[in-house]
Formats: C-alpha cells, structure tokens, sequence
C-alpha cells in the first residue's frame, strides 16, 4: 500500500537544523550570555559619566543659591556671566593660554624626538637595541612622584624652577619613554621590502626614514601625539610642584588656586562649575574629533 505524504503533512512536519548550524547557534548564545555582565556594566559607566558632564554643564548656569538648594533640577535663569567671571576673575584666561603653549610645543617635540629613536629600535633588533629598549620600558614603571626631588635639584641648579620652559622640559622628558615603547611596535609592523627597495634605488637611511617610514607611521603618531596632548593638559603634579608665579598657572593649577580663593571670600559655585568646565570641554572636544583615530592606532599598535 502507497503511503500519500500530502503538503498539509510536510507543513506539520518540524524542520531540524544540522548539528553543526545548531552547535554554533548555541556557541553564539553562550557568548552573548557571558558578555551581557560586561556590557551591562559599562553601559551604565557610561551612563554616569554622561549624566555627571550633564550636570557640571547645568551648574555653570546657575546661580550658587541655585546650585545649593535645587542641585538636581534645571536652571531658572541662564547664568552666563559665570563662565566670565571663571575666565577673568578665576585667571582662567591666561591659565588656558599656558596649557595650550605647553600641550602644542610638548607633545609635537616628543613625538619628533621619539620618532627617530623608535624608528631605530623596532628596525634594527639586537642586544643594544634590545637593551635601549628594556631601558625605556623601565621608565614606564618609575612613579614621577619618585623623580620629584630629584628632577627639583636639577631644575634648580639649571635655573628652569618657575618657568614655562623648565616644566616644557620636563614634560617632554617624562612623556618620552611611553612614546618611545609606543612608536616601536609601529615601526617594526612595517614591511622590511620597503628599505630593501629603497636601499636598491641608493635612497640613504635617513631618507628613508623620512620619506618612506615615517608616513606610513601616521597613525602611530597620532595616536601618541593626542595622549600626550591629553596627558599633559591634565597633569598636575609637576605644575603644582615647579610653577609658582600665577600668571604662570596652567589650567589645573588655575583651578585650585580659584578653589582655594574661594574659601576665604565666598563659594561661587557656578563659577567653580564653570572653571571646571573650560578645563574638560578641549580636551572632550579634541577627543570626539580625533578618537575614532586614537582607538584605531591602539587597536594597530596592540595587535603588532
């Protein structure tokens, strides 16, 4: 007897995955379900780290009545002349002038100085190179609380204590060895065949260097010449410990030498807020122009 299979019946008739469709599947379940914690968790990071830089934005707006009685509601009025008052009163001004000198000058000359070494030491393995190497390595773990004291006798005895170029001078000089181990794995991910023709075509190793190499390292050097730039608008101890003029103040010597003033005469809150946000707003803008750049060479410098 013939059995009839009718389109009804195959309809009803559940469809199975192969295995291996259904393994991965699972696989892929399994993962999502394991990453959930992580992103969860920096999401809300996220979360909080937008609704702070929320409210120090509402808060430079307001009045310090305000900002101490109604801390989590929005402004009555619009207080701009707080961000004025931070600017001429605080000595904002020339404090944001200063940091921008110093943020424009040392990163660019650490990350010239440092081109040239790193270029060497991640083309021309050896003991020397791997030597040099270790060596820049090691400053990466030496605390700069450490080298205060010392670095403060030298700066003395070289007549560079309160002074902009003294403290450009050591910001170059602390920055170099995370520049250095930075810019190496870049220059030794470069294809070796690009010398070998240039040296064929009598082109010099300087030349080289500069024409071929370094070029096609831009986006290492980016990427160093923005962390540097951010790490050195926000650094603070070595101001705090050098600088003491205050036309000389850089921005986080600005600020709390305009918190300290305010215990003495009165909390302006509004324009503390204020103060605190001409000191993060460059450096957030600088970010969301260039970050997609700064996460791109990590990723490329991690991954060689």
């Amino acid at each position: 007897m013939t059995t009839v299979t009718t389109e009804a019946d195959e309809a009803r008739t559940p469809v199975r995955a192969p295995a291996p469709a259904l393994a991965a599947r699972r696989r892929r379940a399994a993962a999502v379900l394991a990453r959930l914690p992580g992103t969860v968790a920096v999401w809300l990071f996220t979360g909080f780290c937008l609704f702070a830089f929320a409210y120090l934005l509402i808060s430079s707006l307001k009045s310090s009545r305000d900002v101490l009685e109604h801390p989590w509601s929005l402004p009555t009025a619009l207080h701009f002349e707080n961000w004025s008052t931070a600017w001429n009163d605080g000595g904002f001004g020339p404090a944001f002038a200063n940091s921008a000198l110093l943020v424009a000058t040392a990163s660019a000359v650490t990350v010239i100085v440092a081109g040239p070494a790193a270029y060497v030491l991640g083309r021309r393995p050896g003991r020397v190179s791997n030597g040099l190497s270790l060596y820049f390595v090691l400053g990466l773990g030496i605390p700069v609380q450490v080298m205060v004291l010392p670095l403060y006798a030298l700066m003395n005895r070289l007549g560079l204590i309160d002074s902009l170029f003294g403290l450009f001078v050591l910001y170059v000089v602390t920055s170099l060895p995370f520049t250095v181990f930075l810019l190496t794995s870049f220059f030794a991910s470069l294809p070796a065949e690009l010398e070998e023709a240039a040296a064929l075509d009598g082109v010099s190793a300087a030349m080289t260097f500069w024409r071929i190499m370094l070029p096609l390292a831009r986006g290492g050097l980016a990427t160093a010449t923005l962390l540097n730039a951010m790490a050195i608008w926000n650094e603070t101890l070595l101001a705090l410990m050098f600088i003491q003029t205050n036309d000389k103040f850089t921005l986080p010597l600005a600020l709390l030498n305009y918190f300290q003033q305010q215990q003495f005469t009165g909390a302006d809150f509004g324009a503390l807020f204020a103060g605190v946000s001409i000191s993060i707003l460059p450096m957030i803008g600088l970010y969301a122009w260039l970050g997609s750049r700064l996460t791109e060479g990590l990723t490329m410098g991690a991954g060689k």
